[in-house]
Parts: structure tokens; sequence; C-alpha cells
């Protein structure tokens, strides 16, 4: 008879008694009020139980958790020293005695149509050669502390492994996926400047293959600064890439860098040395550069992980922990931090959704039930389109060992709330836990999330984090209860941005969170906090695109669309609210004599599926005679948003501030024949 299991937010419980004499109940909303409030209040005692607790290790003494509560500008664990690599290695010798992999990997070809497949397990002592090899490679090379590392890589061990030994060096490390389209690329990879770009020379995705050679050749003419590649040869071993080679730039084996067997030797690094730069874009200019340190990003995935996500080593036999994810978006890193808590992470490369010839949206489940994970996790628009498909995992996939089902990207619907429990096992009689996470690419963590041992609400995200002082705030700055307001977070949190590539005074960073609120993070969601203390997030407060979980910038898909010498001007608004499926209209102004026929909008759609990725295609595309604009001609992207989620024209649109004015009534014709529909 096995024992109970022991959640790792009870231990934290016990070990706050113990080490520290504080008592909190973390089973009743009362409780877990308490001790959510103790941890946003005393923040330097929350965030050194953290560490403590951990058993995170530097070979110095930090001086003080916090320095200074402000933000921006808040510093951390000041004369600590840390490596992220070092800190997720010191699990892998227990971790493997135990009988338990770092990675468990299957793409679509491993797998093939509707056939178990083969599954590959990656042992710690194993990634830990790897990455040891690969480091010394990079070394050798020339990669020295802060240097940039690119990659254009898939979600594969290999990705992980390359991300390891850059952090294992101090190298800063930066992810696009090679889905992405080159002026994606190039518009991330152009402002950090890498030394190094490692690849892979293809992919498989639906069961249609790849070539991305030419694509991978387009991108290293246009990064003069990359002066090695380390090429993967994942889609074909024939693959010609001499062509990869330049004058200044050598082209190296993959593979061959990670077969040495060399000593890991990860370097001590302050506690605030930049880890990587994520991209989180906005509504104009370039994506943003955030740059993330090594100790933020350790300190918040390890409490997320555990304390709210409930994974990590146990006597149970280990969690096994699944988030399907692209390179491209924060959950691959997510993913790749359950590793530091001694989790199993469960990889999958391809379609969620089978071959494009033969659709399976079975596939991520008999992969979940075939690896064994114990919680899985996706994007609410997977649940979606299982629930619309009709799909009953229990019937082609023993998932008995699953535990917990995890949502974010955008607002899980109520309607997704209840296949879940319908579909889904049971775990000791009850139904599953289903814990939906709000949270971002800006800061590496999440807001508001779930605890296994509070009851649910169907709807609702059961808690706002520990350490985040999140809340909704009105335009004036007061608190709101069961009102929806604007996300913020009143309090820093250690993996806030260390600041963007490239902003030397800061203003970037300080508009693109501090605008609304002087001191004070404003996220750019619409928020509720429940009486209960719950949370429900109504979709993006911005104008920013936040397409099926992937965050993208209006002003990328206006290159990409204004590129072409037909469209003259060009106004796109993601409709994302509050679980409904994403509709993503875009509004364009032709040439005079133009109209926007079939051939036309085919043309529109593929310039932004090549530039961008084929999950920015909008929805549909509508002719107009003008785009909205300020005087100062801005685009007036956010009105137009709030007009077509229902707001009344006369409260978004100040006429005597608009250069154009004439043309809001299409818009406002168009959102009432949308009302009407």
């Amino acid at each position: 008879m096995t024992s109970p299991r022991i959640h790792h937010i009870t231990r934290y419980i016990d070990w706050l008694a113990r080490e520290r004499g504080l008592h909190f109940d973390p089973t009743t909303t009362e409780g877990y009020d308490a001790l959510w409030r103790w941890s946003v209040t005393d923040l330097r005692a929350f965030w050194g139980s953290i560490w403590d607790h951990f058993g995170m290790q530097s070979p110095t003494p930090y001086s003080t958790v916090l320095e200074a509560e402000v933000m921006p500008g808040a510093r951390w664990f000041v004369g600590a020293q840390v490596n992220y690599a070092q800190h997720l290695f010191s699990h892998a010798d227990a971790a493997h005695a135990a009988g338990h992999p770092a990675i468990v990997f299957q793409n679509e070809a491993m797998r093939g149509l509707g056939a178990r497949g083969e599954m590959q397990q990656i042992a710690w002592p194993e990634l830990r050669r790897q990455v040891a090899s690969l480091a010394a490679t990079l070394q050798a090379l020339g990669v020295q502390r802060g240097d940039r590392v690119g990659a254009f890589m898939p979600n594969i061990p290999q990705t992980i492994v390359a991300f390891l030994a850059c952090a294992s060096l101090g190298a800063i490390w930066s992810v696009c996926s090679p889905d992405m389209g080159p002026v994606a690329v190039l518009d991330r990879f152009r402002q950090i400047e890498p030394k190094v770009l490692i690849a892979v020379d293809g992919y498989t995705y639906g069961g249609v293959a790849h070539d991305r050679l030419a694509v991978l050749r387009g991108l290293l003419d246009e990064l003069p600064s990359v002066h090695h590649v380390l090429l993967l040869k994942y889609q074909n071993e024939a693959a010609d890439v001499a062509a990869l080679a330049g004058p200044r730039r050598a082209v190296h084996d993959f593979a061959a860098a990670c077969a040495a067997d060399v000593p890991f030797a990860p370097v001590w690094l302050p506690f605030d040395h930049p880890l990587w730069v994520v991209y989180s874009s906005g509504t104009t200019g370039l994506p943003k550069p955030i740059v993330h340190g090594h100790g933020g990003v350790m300190i918040e995935a390890l409490k997320a992980g555990a304390l709210h996500n409930d994974v990590g080593p146990s006597a149970l036999g280990g969690d096994r922990y699944h988030w399907y994810s692209a390179t491209g978006w924060i959950m691959w890193n997510s993913q790749v931090g359950a590793l530091l808590g001694g989790t199993t992470i469960c990889v999958y490369d391809g379609n969620p959704g089978g071959a494009i010839k033969a659709p399976d949206l079975n596939t991520l489940w008999r992969f979940a039930a075939d690896a064994g994970v114990t919680f899985f996790g996706a994007g609410a628009a997977f649940y979606a389109n299982c629930l619309k498909a009709g799909i009953e995992p229990a019937k082609v996939a023993d998932l008995s060992r699953l535990r917990a089902i995890g949502s974010t990207g955008s607002p899980l619907s109520v309607d997704s709330y209840q296949w879940v429990y319908d579909q889904m096992p049971k775990v000791d009689g009850h139904p599953i836990w289903l814990t939906p996470i709000s949270g971002g690419t800006d800061f590496a963590g999440a807001f508001v999330a779930g605890l296994p041992t509070l009851p649910t609400v169907i709807g609702e995200m059961q808690c706002r984090c520990l350490g985040a002082a999140v809340h909704a705030w009105d335009e004036q700055g007061r608190d709101l209860i069961d009102e929806v307001g604007e996300l913020v977070c009143a309090k820093p949190m250690p993996s806030m941005p260390l600041y963007f590539w490239g902003d030397a005074d800061g203003k970037r960073y300080r508009d693109s969170y501090f605008d609304m609120y002087p001191g004070v993070w404003r996220h750019g969601d619409w928020i509720r906090i429940t009486p209960r203390g719950g949370a429900i997030i109504y979709g993006r407060s911005d104008a920013t695109i936040n397409r099926h979980g992937i965050r993208m910038g209006t002003a990328e898909l206006y290159r990409a669309v204004e590129a072409l010498p037909e469209v003259l001007d060009s106004l796109v608004v993601d409709l994302e609210y509050l679980g409904r499926e994403s509709y993503m209209p875009l509004f364009v102004v032709l040439r005079d004599g133009l109209v926007l026929d079939a051939t036309l909008t085919k043309q529109l759609k593929d310039a932004i599926k090549t530039a961008l990725s084929a999950r920015h295609v909008p929805n549909e595309i509508f002719q107009v005679e003008a785009v909205p604009r300020t005087l100062s001609g801005k685009k007036m992207e956010l009105p137009v948003k709030k007009l077509l989620m229902g707001t009344p024209a006369e409260q978004v649109f100040k006429l005597d501030a608009m250069a154009n004015a004439g043309c809001v009534a299409w818009f406002v014709a168009f959102a009432q024949r949308r009302a009407d529909a």
C-alpha cells in the first residue's frame, strides 16, 4: 500500500514552522491568504526562506536578500554567486541512483503515425557529460563570459544541452524556433549580435519535412557577428553544409562537439549575471530583448515548480513533467527549469495534432501515457481544440499516472475546464487537479497559479503566487476586488528583467511596464481578483498580439504586410477574451484602384506566414479606406480593440485628437455587425 502524497507546499509549511517559527495553513483560502500576504509584505524573509529551503548554494555569503525594495532596479542576494547549470546538476547523482532519467524524448519520426514508437531516455550523468563536452568546445571556440550564443533550434534534447553548456560558462543564451520566419529571427538576433549560432538543418512538423538550410544561409549573411556555426543534422544526415561557411565563419558538427568526456566545471557567477535573452514584443518597434539573471530565474523556477506546480522528486517514484512548447515560448524555458528541482522532463517535438494528412489530437495524450507523464501542460488552445474535436484521451491512452493538468498562454474557457474534468482520470477518487497559470515572458514566471491544497473553482485560477504582489487596479491605482482591472505587481520579484539589451538608459524598460503606475509593474492583462482569493484573466489590456500563447508585436506583422507594394497601411488586433477562441482581424488600406480579392488575400497571409509564423496569420482580412490614427500619427490599435470587444465608440475614440476621424464610422459599423452576428 502506497503512502499518500505529501505535497511540496506542505513540506515547505512544515519547514517554515520548524526553522522560522511561522505557522500557516495552506489548505483553506483564509490560511493561504495569510501566507501570501506574509510573502509579499516581508520580501526579505520570504525569498530568504526559498533560498534556504531549496538549498541554493554560494561560495560567498550574500550581504542582504534585497538591497532596496524598488522597481525597476531592485538588487537581490547581493554578494552571492550562483550558476544555473551547477544547481541543476546538484540533483543528478541522487536522481540517477533512484532510477529517474533527466529527459524522456520523442519526436514525430520516432513515434510513427498512430504507433507507440521508440522513446529516448537521457540519464542525468549522460546529460551532464554532453553539457560538459559542448561547454569545452564553446570555450575552445573563444566563447567567454558575457558572450551571446544564438540558437535556431527546435524542442529537442540537444537544445537543452546547448543552453546548459552556455549557462555553465556564463555565456548568454538566446533561442528562436526554426519555424520562425527570417524577419522575426533577424529582428531578435541582430540586436544581441551572437558570436556563435547553434542550428539545425531542418525539422519535421505534421508529417512534413522543412529544410531550413537556405533560411539559415540567409540569416548568417545578415549576422556578421557570428564567427562559428554548430550545426546539428537533425533532418538530413547527408545535408551539404559547405555553403554555410564564410571567410570569417567556420562550421562545426554539433554531435562531435558533444562527444568528449571531460570534467564538468561550471563557473560561479554573480546572482544577477545574465542567463538568457528572451523576447516579448510590444505594439511598436523591434521585439523587446529581455535579459534575466541566473539567480532570479533559478529561485522563481524552484518556487513555482515545487510550491505551486507540486513537481519534484518524491517517495512515489519521481515526477515526470511535460509542457508542450516550441522553443520560442517561455514555457520551453519553464519546462527546462523543472530540471532544477530534479524532476524528469518529458519532451515532444512535433505537431500535437498529428500529421497534416492524418490529424490525430490524441498524439500528445499517447505520448504522455508512453512517457509516464504525471504533470501534463499545454496552451489553452490545445484543450479547446480537443474539446471541439470530441477527443476522449482515456479511450486510447493509459493516463493512470497523470495527476495534474496545467494550462497557460491564454484564458482557459469554462467549457475546457469541464472537458478536462470529464475526460481525465480521477485521482484518489477525486477530479484531476487542473491548474491554469498566468505569467509572462517578461519576468520568466507566474503571477497567478494553482496550489494542490486549495479548492478549485471552474473558470478561476486558484491563487496569487507566493512572492507576487498581484492586484487589480483601476486607472487611479485603487485596489479592486471582484472587479476587472489592470494586472499590476506592486513589489519587486527576483526574476524581473535585469534590463533590455541595448537599452542603455533603461527608458524602454521603464516605458514598457512602469508607464501607467510609476514604480509599479503593469503587466498588460485584465484581471479580476475574486472574493475567494482566486483570479480570472480576461486577456490583454494593450494591443499586443497573444496568438495561441505566443506573444508577437503588431509592429512585426506590419513590417511583413506593408512590405507588399499593394498595401499602404494596416492595422491588426487580437480579440482574445475570457477563454473564447482567439479572433484576429487584419485591416488593410490598398493603393487606389485595387480591390482585396482572393489572390491578394493569399499573398498577405503567405507574407505573414513566411516572415513570422503560421500562428500569426489573421482569421480574416478586410479592406478599409483608412486606419484610425492620432494627431501624432500613431495607429489606434487599443481603441479599435476595445470597440470590437463591446466598449461604446464615444468612450474609446476622442475624435478631436484624431488625424482622420472620418474613418471611425466604418469600424463602428463593423463592430455592430459582429455584435449582431
